[in-house]
């Protein structure tokens, strides 16, 4: 993928789109890498109200979530009356503005799976939650999966969209998923200078502080504090990457450009 930092502020008409990953990749990567949400189902006792609950799941390869749940529980009950349900997982993390953090809410249809489903769900569940073998062979826990109709992603403040179904079972979690978080405490806790300059070169802001809040395929977002206000920006890196490797192999090439330039 080509892309064209710019080197020198710009008006907003003037600054070029920064290629940045679909909602329904971005909701498939924040399923993937979530464990726990918010399970909303129809009271059977106050008809037509919703009744939320903490929910671990999994994913399967369709993304679509996958519930061991208790017969005995309240929302397996309102589910055997309507299985219209929705999940709502938020990568929200203490000490941070929840409004600020990305969240998604898939709308589905939550039904028990039957016995020959049931291995296959036993091996996925107890991968994503180890801790569950301890009562996964109950006889009143089963194996639930929401069937997923439509979804609702919000990236933070003004950042929102409906994601069809389709579109988002057919994306992929992102390739730097499962390390991005340790880039970005690499990248706080050791570069953070190199941030400042990467902001100057490639988004056209003076900074006196940066640090990087999301990395992905397509670049990174960074969190900046300029002498008139906090601010955000999205950067592009100058190539696509899939791993880590490559990911720094790009960061220290675009150091390299902004300290040339």
């Amino acid at each position: 993928m080509s892309t064209s930092p710019g080197k020198h502020a710009a008006t907003a008409s003037q600054v070029p789109a920064v290629p940045e990953p679909t909602f329904a990749e971005r909701t498939r990567t924040q399923l993937y890498l979530g464990r726990v949400g918010t399970l909303s189902t129809l009271s059977r006792k106050q008809l037509g109200f919703p009744f939320g609950s903490v929910m671990p799941y999994a994913l399967d390869s369709h993304g679509r979530p996958v519930f061991l749940i208790s017969s005995m529980a309240m929302h397996t009950q309102n589910l055997q009356a309507d299985p219209r349900s929705s999940l709502m997982v938020t990568d929200f993390q203490p000490n941070e503005d929840p409004l600020g953090a990305s969240r998604v809410t898939l709308v589905g249809n939550t039904q028990k799976l039957g016995d020959s489903e049931r291995s296959s769900a036993r091996e996925l569940y107890l991968a994503r939650h180890s801790n569950s073998k301890y009562w996964v062979d109950f006889e009143d826990f089963h194996f639930y999966r929401m069937e997923v109709v439509d979804l609702y992603y919000v990236g933070g403040f003004g950042v929102m969209g409906w994601v069809e179904a389709r579109q988002y079972v057919e994306a992929v979690p992102d390739p730097l998923s499962d390390t991005a978080a340790d880039i970005i405490r690499h990248m706080n806790d050791d570069h953070s200078d190199s941030l400042i300059l990467l902001a100057k070169a490639f988004a056209g802001i003076e900074a006196q502080e940066a640090r990087m809040t999301a990395v992905d395929r397509l670049g990174f977002n960074v969190r900046l504090k300029t002498p008139e206000r906090m601010r955000g920006a999205r950067i592009a890196f100058l190539r696509e990457v899939a791993n880590p490797q490559q990911t720094r192999e790009v960061l220290v090439r675009m150091v390299q450009q902004a300290r040339e330039g």
